[in-house]
């Protein structure tokens, strides 16, 4: 990979691993240090949720207009600050208003780093992304069993350790970052859905959200492991560094299983649509043992199981996302699927706590295995209107040869 990626990926560490301090252990705070129920922590983290989305957005556009290096500056000092003042004043209504900053923040740089990446090796394909994508879950690996680790001694720990991971990422972005802004293209003056190719550019467009819909709904079953799943495990008399060191396998698997699943792309998965197909299976096969597991060691299988799943699903989806992207759009439309990845990270947690308080934990496991069905059929769908533009170009040429 080029210098510029690397430190994109350092960088990508850093800035996860401090998020990851916390996010494991939201619901887990709210619900048994601060007494309140499942359904307010979901709406807690719901609101964390939409800040990111707002901030997923600005980000992205922020990216087209001003480039990465000023985007992600400003991103981090946001959650920078948050994360210091959290250390200090983190009862219930101080947590809330961190949590939205810690959101808002997280959300602005997160789609001008995937952006970054894309522009500073446009001939890597998904190579970038997926690089991202491993940086992103070693982070988790090391934060979740810090995490933990912390919180088995005092709450305040993590909220410190958090603060000080942020500052890191600062002190990296402002020292080294600033000289690939040159390598960012900026967004044109013009309004690019008024140029001839409007039609296309509305196409691909429309393609991405019909991507996008599926890609939520795997969210929304994905991040019940960080919501309910933590307060299931805590219920069945599992121990709080045990749950922890679920995270830490996921990404160990993701580093360490790379060679597996590039050998098994290569060998039998030839499109990225395919490799979506492949992981959704296996999301459902997770979630079906799930609504068995009662025991470690099965929350241990179905973790090995959902971490195959992912290897497949979340790098692909900003890879297609770029491949779609106009020229200086690239910011807004990873802007989009942060966005919506985001959205999913805040419906989870309130389905899934309502669900769990009013049917049990077993319903709600067989109602996301039965959800996973729309992410095949958008999967299917979201390119088939490029598809045909692509046929009746082919015969326009045939017409005219």
């Amino acid at each position: 990979m080029p210098k510029a990626v690397w430190l994109l990926v350092i960088g990508m560490a850093i800035n996860v691993t401090g998020a990851s301090f916390l996010w494991p252990l939201n619901t887990i705070y709210i619900h048994m240090e601060l007494g309140k129920s499942l359904t307010i922590a979901g709406l807690v983290i719901m609101g964390n949720a939409v800040m990111g989305i707002i901030g997923n957005l600005i980000g992205g556009n922020l990216f087209d207009r001003i480039g990465g290096y000023k985007t992600i500056m400003l991103g981090v000092i946001i959650t920078m600050t948050s994360a210091f003042i959290l250390a200090i004043f983190n009862e219930f209504y101080h947590y809330v208003v961190l949590m939205l900053g810690l959101g808002f923040g997280a959300g602005i740089m997160m789609p001008a780093m995937y952006a970054m990446a894309g522009s500073v090796w446009p001939e890597g394909g998904r190579r970038p992304f997926n690089a991202m994508y491993v940086a992103q879950n070693i982070g988790v690996s090391l934060g979740a069993a810090l995490g933990g680790l912390l919180a088995s001694y005092r709450f305040d720990f993590v909220f410190l350790g958090n603060g000080l991971m942020y500052f890191s990422f600062f002190l990296l972005a402002l020292f080294f970052f600033k000289h690939l802004q040159a390598d960012v293209g900026q967004a044109s003056t013009t309004n690019v859905f008024e140029q001839g190719q409007a039609v296309e550019n509305k196409k691909r467009f429309r393609a991405l959200l019909i991507l996008c819909g599926g890609f939520l709904i795997c969210w929304i079953a994905y991040v019940q492991w960080q919501s309910t799943i933590s307060v299931h495990t805590q219920n069945l008399g599992i121990p709080l560094t045990q749950y922890s060191i679920l995270w830490t396998i996921n990404g160990a698997m993701i580093v360490f299983c790379q060679p597996i699943i590039k050998l098994f792309i290569e060998k039998w998965v030839h499109s990225l649509k395919a490799q979506i197909y492949v992981g959704l299976v296996i999301f459902m096969g997770a979630y079906v043992v799930l609504s068995q597991a009662d025991v470690f060691s099965a929350f241990i299988v179905a973790m090995v199981i959902l971490t195959f799943g992912e290897m497949f699903v979340w790098p692909a989806i900003p890879t297609i996302a770029h491949q779609l992207a106009p020229e200086g759009k690239a910011g807004f439309y990873q802007g989009i699927v942060n966005s919506i990845g985001t959205g999913g990270r805040m419906l989870g947690p309130f389905f899934g706590g309502v669900m769990a308080d009013l049917f049990g934990m077993s319903v709600l496991f067989y109602a996301l295995v039965a959800l996973f069905l729309i992410s095949f059929l958008t999967t299917y769908l979201y390119d088939r209107g490029l598809q045909e533009r692509k046929v009746d170009q082919r015969n326009i040429e045939t017409s005219a040869s």
